[in-house]
C-alpha cells in the first residue's frame, strides 16, 4: 500500500467511512503535506508528516505548551503518531499575508507585536532547543553551503573566507547578547492566521529558546512582504516600548535594541536565502526562487549601515547578487 492509501485508511477509520472530500493544500516548505477535508458539513485539516522524515514529537508537545498558555493553534483532534497522520481543526483560509493591503495594517502589526511579546514569555519546554552558538553557525552554514557553494558555485578566496568568518562571529555575538526568550522562528505573514476574529499561529514546532528580537525580525522584515521603511521604523519603536512594558528588556536603549534587531535580521536573512536555494536544489521546490533576491537585498541595505559589516554588504551586493541573478535567469529558461 502507498502512504496515501494508509492515510485514507486512517481518515476512514476516524470518520467511520463517511463520505468526505479531500483537497491538497500546497505551498508548505517542509516535508509535511496538508489537505482540507470536508465531512458532514464540517471542515478539518489533515496533516501527513512522515516520521521517517520529520520528528513529530515537538509538534505534539509544543501544541499543548502554547495552547495551555492561551495561544490559538490548530487543535490536534486525532492522530496516528506511528504513521504520522493527524486530524487538525481548520482555522480557515485567511493569513496575515492576505490582509496586508487593508487600511488597518498598522493596527494588525501592533496586535501581533503584543502577541509576540506574550509568546516570548512562554515558559521553557523540554521540546525547545537552545539557540546557542553552534545552532547559529549551523544556520549560517546553510547560506555558505546551499547558496554560495551549491547554487552559484562560488569558491571563496582566503580574504572572502576571513570576511565571512568575522561576519558570522559578529552576528552570533549580537544574537547571544540579547535576553533569551521563547522564539517561534518563523513568525511571519504566512504563518499567522486570522480565524474567528483572533490571531492564530501555525508552524510552531521549531520553537526555540533564543534571542529576543528574532520573532520581531521575522514579522517586520518578512521575506515575503516588505514594509515601507517609515512604517517599519514606527513599528520597531512600538516593539521596543512593548517589550519594555512587558519587562522583556530592562536598562536597554533603543539604539542597542535596534542594533540587535538589525544584526539578528542579517543572520536570519542569510539563513533564509540559503534555505530558499536548498528547497530548490534538494527538494525540487521552485516556488521560493523569487524570494532569494529580495532577501539578499535586506542584507545589503542593513549591513551597509554598520561599518563593521560594510564589507559583507559590499560582497553580497557586488559579487553574490549578480551571480544569483545570472543563475536564476538560467534556471527559468
Amino acid at each position: 500500500m502507498t502512504r496515501f492509501d494508509n492515510l485514507q485508511l486512517f481518515i476512514n477509520t476516524y470518520f467511520d467511512a463517511k463520505l468526505h472530500s479531500l483537497v491538497a493544500i500546497t505551498g508548505d516548505a517542509s516535508f509535511r503535506r496538508y489537505y482540507r477535508l470536508s465531512c458532514a458539513g464540517k471542515a478539518f485539516i489533515v496533516m501527513d508528516s512522515d516520521p521517517q522524515k520529520v520528528n513529530n514529537a515537538p509538534y505534539i508537545s509544543l501544541n499543548k505548551v502554547f495552547t495551555d498558555n492561551g495561544f490559538l493553534l490548530p487543535e490536534i483532534i486525532a492522530s496516528d503518531e506511528e504513521q504520522g497522520f493527524f486530524v487538525l481543526s481548520d482555522l480557515g483560509n485567511t493569513h496575515l499575508a492576505d490582509k496586508l493591503d487593508e487600511p488597518n495594517r498598522d493596527e494588525y502589526y501592533k496586535q501581533l507585536i503584543r502577541l509576540a511579546a506574550s509568546w516570548a514569555k512562554t515558559p521553557e519546554s523540554a521540546a525547545m532547543q537552545n539557540y546557542n552558538k553552534e545552532f547559529i553557525h549551523l544556520e549560517l552554514n546553510i547560506f555558505s553551503q546551499w547558496l554560495v557553494t551549491d547554487f552559484i558555485g562560488l569558491k571563496l578566496s582566503t580574504e572572502q573566507q576571513t570576511l565571512w568568518q568575522q561576519s558570522c562571529e559578529l552576528l552570533t555575538n549580537a544574537m547571544l547578547a540579547q535576553p533569551t526568550v521563547t522564539v517561534h522562528r518563523d513568525y511571519h505573514s504566512r504563518n499567522i492566521m486570522y480565524s474567528n476574529e483572533q490571531w492564530a499561529i501555525i508552524d510552531y514546532q521549531d520553537a526555540v529558546r533564543g534571542p529576543l528580537c528574532y520573532d520581531l525580525v521575522s514579522l517586520l522584515r518578512d521575506c515575503y512582504f516588505k514594509l515601507p521603511q517609515a512604517q517599519l521604523n514606527q513599528l520597531l519603536e512600538y516593539g521596543y516600548e512593548e517589550f519594555t512594558a512587558q519587562k522583556l528588556i530592562t536598562d536597554t536603549s533603543f539604539e542597542q535594541f535596534k542594533q540587535w534587531f538589525d544584526l539578528t535580521g542579517i543572520q536570519r536573512h542569510l539563513k533564509a536565502a540559503g534555505i530558499f536555494c536548498r528547497l530548490y536544489l534538494r527538494d525540487g521546490k521552485t516556488g521560493y526562487l523569487d524570494n532569494i533576491l529580495p532577501t539578499l537585498d535586506y542584507i545589503v541595505d542593513v549591513a551597509k549601515t554598520y561599518p563593521e559589516l560594510a564589507a559583507l554588504s559590499e560582497w553580497v551586493g557586488s559579487i553574490v547578487i549578480p551571480q544569483v541573478t545570472l543563475k536564476l535567469a538560467k534556471e527559468r529558461t
